[in-house]
């Protein structure tokens, strides 16, 4: 691989989570330019030319970088409201505030929740941004401008609804886009934003709301327009008890089969929660290939229930973590939700055989890569691979006594980032984000959020 320049990281235990979930206790790995030279046990090669950084890694672990499958940015906007709700109960309570959203406030919002993220050692980070109301501005281009400024590698998928509560959904009459105007804004936002190419910055997917927000059509439709343009699906499905009943109630099937009768299941489609799923469902999926964004800080909050996961990675299905929107995930880190994953799913019937620590860091990286379509280029500390990895402190006074870094990572308390590399360009330096201003994000996010609760009458 010709290098302009090469970063050296040596004398960590490093975690590749490859295929076969090679870990050394004392390894390096080499960086040139934006990919992954080298990794393996002991000292870095001699001899290596372009060395412009050589970091001891002496009491760290090093890992591939977080990926996260599924969130909602505007929702920093709207946190601790709502905190004793269901699901629907939840969403009706909050759509009227959602749907005051302009440009700065998306703006901000996207600001907090990337910058708590990629502090917490995610690199690659999505946002599922559904509500567009009129007149709002370029709320697509403000989301994607926060995550460039960041330095993350990013996928939006671009959001829409149409089904309002005179059509039998849940969101307000005000909030909704019209079936053609979602259509056209979406292909608009593919066409300006997407990078099909290996390494992309930027990518967008075609993202339809959930089965109650969204008429038939354009489920149908927008399949439709991601296939053509060669772009992912992405939606909510199966999440609570209420949307199996009203899937019922208004299709006369459950929402797999409905999601599958609109051309909703493949490898390109990835589903966020998927909690109430039975084993038709689950084999379904595993024959498509249909990934899921798995959510359990949220999926508790709301009372959703425990997803399957167990049940899902042993039949085969892609699996990713994702924070979910922090009006129900508060903390909106991902870190947190590799503990939460071992923790909740052992609460079900697999109990202590449901997750493993190693299990659950698989899923909050390469799983992750695989869900977003990019398991060819991250998710993994392979040589050719993207140069996005974390190096998380371990010998402090959390973790130093555990003597295995991935168990401390996982189950212990969150973990220092003292570095974070997005194609070889460092993001974070102890636990401080380099590109962007943390005091300034903290205020500018208090004022938009006392302004939306001001025109909402919630001030």
């Amino acid at each position: 691989m010709a290098a302009t320049r090469r970063i050296v990281i040596e004398n960590g235990s490093v975690a590749t989570v490859d295929a076969d979930g090679t870990e050394y206790a004392s390894g390096y790995v080499v960086l040139a330019g934006d990919r992954i030279e080298a990794v393996g046990a002991g000292r870095a090669p001699g001899g290596l030319g372009h060395v412009v950084r050589r970091i001891d890694a002496g009491g760290h672990l090093v890992t591939p970088g977080l990926v996260n499958t599924h969130h909602h940015f505007y929702q920093w906007l709207t946190r601790g409201l709502a905190t004793d709700h269901n699901l629907f109960d939840w969403l009706v309570a909050l759509y009227p505030m959602w749907a005051r959203i302009d440009e700065p406030m998306a703006y901000a919002a996207a600001q907090g929740s990337l910058a708590m993220m990629a502090r917490g050692g995610v690199t690659t980070a999505m946002d599922h941004h559904y509500v567009f109301p009129e007149g709002a501005g370029d709320l697509s281009g403000a989301i994607i401008r926060a995550a460039r400024e960041m330095g993350v590698r990013f996928t939006l998928a671009r959001g829409s609804m149409d089904r309002s509560e005179k059509d039998g959904g849940l969101p307000p009459d005000f909030a909704v886009e019209t079936l053609d105007g979602a259509l056209a804004a979406t292909e608009a936002t593919v066409d300006e934003h997407h990078d099909p190419s290996f390494g992309a910055m930027t990518q967008v997917a075609v993202a339809p709301c959930s089965p109650f927000s969204v008429s038939t059509d354009l489920l149908a439709q927008g399949a439709e327009l991601a296939r053509r343009k060669g772009v992912r699906l992405h939606t909510h499905g199966s999440e609570t008890v209420e949307e199996e009943k009203f899937c019922h109630e208004l299709f006369g099937m459950g929402p797999t089969d409905y999601l599958a009768s609109t051309g909703w299941l493949g490898e390109d489609v990835w589903m966020a929660h998927c909690v109430h799923m039975n084993d038709s469902d689950i084999a379904a999926f595993a024959r498509t290939g249909t990934g899921v964004a798995h959510c359990p800080s949220s999926n508790a909050r709301l009372a959703a229930g425990i997803a399957r996961v167990p049940d899902l990675l042993a039949a085969g299905v892609p699996v990713g973590l994702g924070v979910d929107g922090t009006a129900s995930n508060e903390s909106g880190e991902l870190h947190t939700e590799l503990r939460n994953a071992v923790l909740v799913n052992r609460l079900g019937p697999h109990r202590e055989a449901a997750l493993t620590a190693r299990r659950a860091l698989r899923l909050g990286t390469y799983g992750g890569a695989q869900v977003l379509g990019r398991s060819r280029e991250l998710g993994s500390l392979e040589p050719g691979k993207l140069a996005d990895l974390v190096l998380w402190r371990m010998d402090t006074l959390a973790h130093a006594s555990i003597a295995d870094p991935v168990a401390a990572l996982v189950l212990g308390a969150a973990a220092p980032v003292t570095a974070s590399f997005v194609g070889g360009e460092q993001i974070v330096e102890n636990g401080r984000l380099l590109r962007v201003d943390e005091d300034a994000i903290a205020r500018s996010t208090r004022a938009e959020a006392r302004r939306l609760a001001g025109l909402t009458g919630r001030g």
